[in-house]
């Protein structure tokens, strides 16, 4: 049997980039843009729901058609474990351009449908149907979407810069909470009352539909992973099933690992749909007022988030990023809730950009931890497996849950139950393996190779991991 050797990569330690800087571009453009493009038609619905959710779901009271709209919203994230189990394995498969394309096209098609449903005073229950059916589409795309555009943004980038490259995900859907929010806090401040039930609330839902059609060109001009397509050729090809069952055979660590760096996202789809929200039912604030509010703290976000990625790639990323973000979250959140109590708009202000600041640290890294965590044979569906569960539980409830603890008549329950998540996530981080500078580069980029032999023995050595991974892992 001949010696391994490492199978090509566009950003092996010590070469050349050999990418055209315009090729590079386009890709992180096609990354980029159909990432804020999800997340944007994600995010609106939450923040909108207290304006539509009496014309699509009628009830006696104002919380009854609150949970009824956060219910469908539930609805999304229910679907994208599902679809983030069946998808992934095809992006592992076939290539990632392919299912982002299909990720944004359901998506840009959920915010249509969503956008042009009459109320239901004109077409009765086919209204909250019409509205389910969105977010079933929007749930598919989503699942599909994450796990996806990680692995892609991180594997078109060179190796000293996977942590910045890695950020960009989550700093397109900080963009896109950003442009969401400052959708909301736009109609909910120029159109009346009767003008904004009326149709005002389905003007960002349109507007996500259109942009949606340019993330969906510019993805299906971009170029391949170079890691998927060297991966592809030396791995022995297994159906979904079969993928799943290596997967929790072979990298079970690692999927704990990536659903604890998950999980946080209760706090992150906290303060991103249901801040605002929360500060108008506990404090009597305008909507308005805190959607600009929040406006200004997630300016930040966009800001926190690169800048952790990039230096994560110079000083590390576990012993400092994850680790102290969680702190922070556990630190501040209960504070900070408390605070709402206090009127005044600048109030509001420190509160969502301090929780921002915190949630950007954690965000600034976890997209490119993950991705370290597998080989890139499994890369899509390692983090998709345990990403979309996790953000089903926790995510997608979360609004729900708050809005529960408020009707109730428990507001500060809403912070304990983030601190608690958070806490338990803060234990699995210090088992996490360092992959930023403090580990040998060629550690790093081990975790996309496999070993290559002569044809006699190509299949079993295609399914061995090579040598420097399991360093990498200890």
């Amino acid at each position: 049997m001949s010696a391994p050797r490492r199978a090509p990569s566009a950003s092996t330690p010590g070469s050349a980039d050999p990418v055209p800087r315009k090729r590079r571009v386009r890709n992180l453009l096609a990354g980029t843009v159909g990432h804020f493009v999800e997340w944007y038609d994600w995010y609106v619905y939450g923040l909108l729901a207290a304006v539509f959710s009496a014309q699509i779901f009628p009830s006696g009271s104002q919380f009854a058609s609150l949970i009824a709209a956060f219910l469908t919203y539930a609805i999304g994230f229910v679907v994208r474990p599902l679809s983030g189990i069946m998808i992934s394995p095809l992006a592992d498969r076939y290539g990632r351009r392919r299912v982002l394309s299909l990720a944004v096209s359901g998506m840009t098609l959920g915010a249509l449908i969503i956008g042009f449903t009459p109320p239901y005073a004109t077409i009765g229950y086919f209204a909250p149907i019409l509205f389910v059916v969105a977010r079933i589409l929007q749930g598919i795309s989503a699942g599909a979407e994450g796990q996806s555009a990680i692995a892609f943004m991180v594997e078109h980038s060179p190796a000293d810069r996977r942590g910045l490259f890695g950020s960009f995900t989550n700093m397109a859907s900080g963009l896109a909470t950003l442009a969401a929010t400052g959708a909301a806090a736009a109609v909910t401040s120029v159109f009346t009352d009767d003008a904004l039930e009326s149709y005002g609330w389905r003007i960002p839902f349109i507007i996500g539909g259109v942009i949606g059609v340019a993330g969906l060109i510019l993805r299906s001009r971009s170029d391949e992973s170079p890691e998927f397509e060297a991966a592809s050729t030396l791995v022995e090809q297994k159906s979904a099933p079969a993928k799943l069952l290596e997967l929790l055979r072979e990298h079970p660590m690692a999927i704990l690992q990536t659903a604890a760096l998950s999980a946080p996202a209760v706090a992150y789809y906290t303060w991103a749909t249901f801040l605002p929200t929360y500060a108008n039912l506990t404090s009597d604030r305008d909507l308005s007022s805190t959607l600009a509010g929040s406006v200004i703290g997630l300016a930040l976000l966009v800001v926190v988030v690169p800048t952790s990625g990039y230096l994560s790639d110079r000083l590390g990323r576990r012993k400092i990023f994850p680790i102290i973000g969680a702190i922070g979250m556990i630190v501040l959140f209960y504070p900070l809730l408390l605070l709402l109590q206090t009127p005044g708009f600048g109030v509001y202000v420190v509160v969502a950009a301090s929780g921002w600041v915190v949630l950007g640290i954690w965000q600034g890294v976890y997209p490119t931890i993950q991705a370290e965590l597998f080989p890139a044979s499994v890369r899509v569906s390692g983090i998709g497996f345990a990403h979309q569960i996790v953000i089903a539980l926790f995510g997608g409830t979360a609004p729900l849950i708050a809005s529960a603890f408020v009707g109730a008549g428990r507001p500060m329950y809403v912070a304990i139950y983030m601190i608690v998540v958070v806490a338990l996530c803060l234990v699995v981080y210090f088992t996490l393996p360092e992959t930023g500078s403090r580990a040998p580069r060629e550690i790093v980029s081990a975790t996309d190779t496999l070993a290559v032999v002569t044809s006699e023995d190509s299949s079993t050595a295609a399914r061995s991991t090579p040598a420097p991974y399991k360093e990498s892992r200890s």
